[in-house]
């Protein structure tokens, strides 16, 4: 899609969502659900953008099992593209080895901060002075 189609597209739903946002009155809910919506809209033209079709559908299905997770990838896509460090557009596989490489930084973040508590066998035991007496 041509950077012109997708600006026309950009302006019509801009005005769809100031149509709407007038039907609800003036506030600022109409306000914070437009900024939202566009904010949304820009982040999927850019990630069509980025993305081949195959890695669009797996960030779809990603998207429907955890949210958060899918948010978290499209953040980081977009971040590495608008650094320049995508060259060409991301494939399936490359999206799987970012997943990996993401789940993988948890389970080394998860580990590190577990608290590991040990006690000693055959140790010192408050019930012990009471043997004394």
């Amino acid at each position: 899609m041509a950077d012109a189609e997708l600006e026309e597209i950009r302006r019509a739903r801009l005005a769809q969502l100031q149509q709407q946002g007038g039907s609800r009155g003036a506030g600022g809910e109409g306000q914070e659900d437009q900024k939202r919506a566009m904010e949304g809209e820009r982040r999927s033209a850019i990630l069509n953008q980025i993305l081949e079709p195959e890695a669009v559908d797996r960030l779809n299905r990603i998207r429907l099992v955890k949210e958060s997770r899918a948010a978290d990838i499209e953040s980081r896509l977009i971040m590495l593209a608008q650094t320049g460090q995508l060259r060409q557009k991301v494939t399936e596989e490359q999206l799987k080895d970012l997943l990996n490489a993401i789940s993988e930084n948890q389970r080394k973040t998860e580990e590190e901060s577990k608290i590991v508590i040990s006690r000693r066998k055959g140790g010192w035991d408050d019930d012990d002075d009471l043997l004394d007496l």
